[in-house]
């Protein structure tokens, strides 16, 4: 979400959806797996190198995204790459994916999200 605040998506809800979250950084926190910096990096990295960014813009960008609350996951992985592999398997998503969503399913123990997601039809989160 946060490559969407730098290149332009090609769906305006999509572009809606990251200036939302964007607007909101500032008022809440934001997890991220650690995995999140390389990809943020290999992004703006593959930019250059196709030159739709240059060195100072991607460090600007770097720069914006130190100034907003992301915390990292401290967590080995090492101690969760059998249940992201799992999740992988059983929602078809890549490993990376499957990061970001057992992730998810240990950070929020806020009851009233929880409970919005589970209307969505999101599953509930377990106890990794």
């Amino acid at each position: 979400m946060a490559l969407a605040w730098l290149f332009e998506r090609e769906l305006p809800s999509d572009r809606e959806r990251a200036n939302r979250l964007l607007a909101t950084c500032g008022e809440v926190s934001w997890w991220i797996p650690g995995l999140w910096h390389q990809e943020v990096s290999n992004a703006l990295l593959v930019a250059e190198r196709r030159s739709v960014l240059s060195q100072a813009d991607s460090d600007r960008f770097l720069a914006r995204l130190s100034s907003l609350p992301f915390f990292t996951d401290s967590d080995p992985v090492a101690d969760r790459s059998t249940r992201i592999l799992a999740l992988a398997r059983s929602q078809d998503l890549s490993s990376y994916d499957a990061t970001y969503l057992e992730l998810a399913q240990r950070a929020s123990f806020d009851r009233q999200l929880n409970r919005a997601a589970a209307a969505l039809g999101v599953a509930p989160f377990a106890d990794p």
